[in-house]
């Protein structure tokens, strides 16, 4: 039998496993306004470490698609490397992903999707013969992998760029 003293020591061990428990399954709280060195804390290192008065552009992220592929990812060119190149020869690269079916096609193959026979199966992508000609177009801009046996995959190394574009058009 436990006396009183005992029972106030466990509602109150009791109170404080609650109390724990709510701050465990609370979202964390945003950054405070105005704390833009929190809010751009991917802006400001890369402003730390690039040389290039212009400025650069960095491009980055860690993920786990549906499908369990984990990929992570960062790429980074200063702004003169960039206006440096033609900006035309990345036509055919975008031109792969401007289809609604593309993206679509890409969207599966993320999620659960590995061959064209769960594709068709999972959408309305049309024949065989109409998967496969999208497919070539995103395996010749490097957007998928082919397997072989009729399996693709999208690389992890596009996986982040492909999330990135997204994010943009969004925007």
């Amino acid at each position: 039998m436990t006396d009183e003293s005992g029972l106030h020591s466990l509602a109150e061990r009791l109170a404080e496993v609650e109390q724990r428990l709510a701050a465990l399954e609370s979202p964390p709280a945003p950054p405070p306004p105005g704390d833009q060195e929190d809010i751009f804390w991917a802006l400001e290192g890369l402003k730390q470490r690039t040389a290039d008065p212009a400025g650069a552009v960095l491009m980055t992220g860690a993920v786990t698609v549906p499908n369990g592929h984990h990929a992570q990812w960062q790429i980074q060119a200063s702004t003169q490397e960039l206006f440096e190149t033609d900006f035309g020869s990345r036509s055919d690269s975008l031109s792969a992903l401007a289809h609604p079916v593309r993206l679509q096609l890409l969207q599966r193959l993320l999620t659960d999707a590995s061959t064209v026979e769960e594709i068709r199966e999972a959408g309305d992508f049309g024949t065989s013969g109409q998967v496969y000609h999208h497919l070539r177009q995103l395996v010749a801009a490097g957007w998928v992998k082919s397997l072989g046996n009729s399996r693709y995959e999208v690389p992890p190394a596009r996986i982040v760029p492909l999330l990135v574009m997204l994010l943009g058009v969004d925007r």
